[in-house]
């Protein structure tokens, strides 16, 4: 099981107040902010040290190096998205299987949508490519979401087997996760909200049918 950030901090001898915990966590949304603007490359200890109102040390205290603060940034990430889902899974139990899948799809499209965690997502996948704990961190994370989607189209249709719907959410989730890699929402072209919805609406269609097609 992964270690979540909130329980690695709280079995850090130095870090056993709630004051303390809440300093971490304002350190993760600053280098948040950055990471999703810069990049690996644009985050700093001492630009999220500036951005935070700390020391240097102070964020050190916490994260001793960049490596780690990345890798509590991305661990944050995940189970903030994690959260979300669960959220949605728990408000939603009464209602049909085809609303709750609408309704995570859409979740999924909001997070799109908000800049910050689009560019947070874009930077995952850009540094899963050269860094272990990022490569296998989105894997967890990919895994996480094809087994959300597989729970909901399990067996929506009754001409669809296990197997299918397994590959189906390996696709459902593809096809979200590759609007995020076009970074439809940076552009500032007249017309492209309109064009968004229409890409969004479209994915939905595309969700609904592989979901229940035979």
């Amino acid at each position: 099981m992964t270690t979540t950030v909130t329980q690695s901090l709280r079995n850090k001898a130095s870090i056993t107040t709630e004051k303390g915990l809440g300093r971490a966590q304002d350190i993760l949304q600053a280098a948040r902010q950055i990471f999703a603007a810069g990049g690996y490359a644009g985050l700093s200890m001492r630009r999220v040290a500036s951005s935070a109102g700390m020391s240097l040390s102070n964020v050190q205290h916490y994260y001793p190096s960049k490596d780690l603060l990345i890798e509590a940034l991305l661990l944050y990430t995940m189970e903030s998205f994690q959260t979300k889902i669960d959220t949605i899974a728990r408000s939603m139990q009464g209602a049909s299987r085809r609303e709750q899948l609408i309704s995570t799809i859409d979740m999924f499209l909001d997070e799109l949508a908000d800049p910050v965690t689009h560019g947070m997502f874009f930077e995952i996948w850009a540094l899963a490519g050269r860094n272990a704990f990022a490569s296998a961190l989105m894997d967890k994370m990919l895994a996480r979401e094809r087994k959300t989607i597989f729970k909901l189209i399990q067996g929506m249709s009754a001409d669809i087997s296990d197997e299918q719907a397994m590959l189906r959410a390996v696709l459902i989730v593809a096809q979200v996760e590759g609007l995020m890699l076009f970074r439809l929402q940076r552009s500032d072209q007249r017309g492209q909200h309109a064009y968004v919805f229409e890409v969004h609406a479209a994915l939905r269609t595309a969700v609904l049918n592989l979901a229940t097609a035979g």
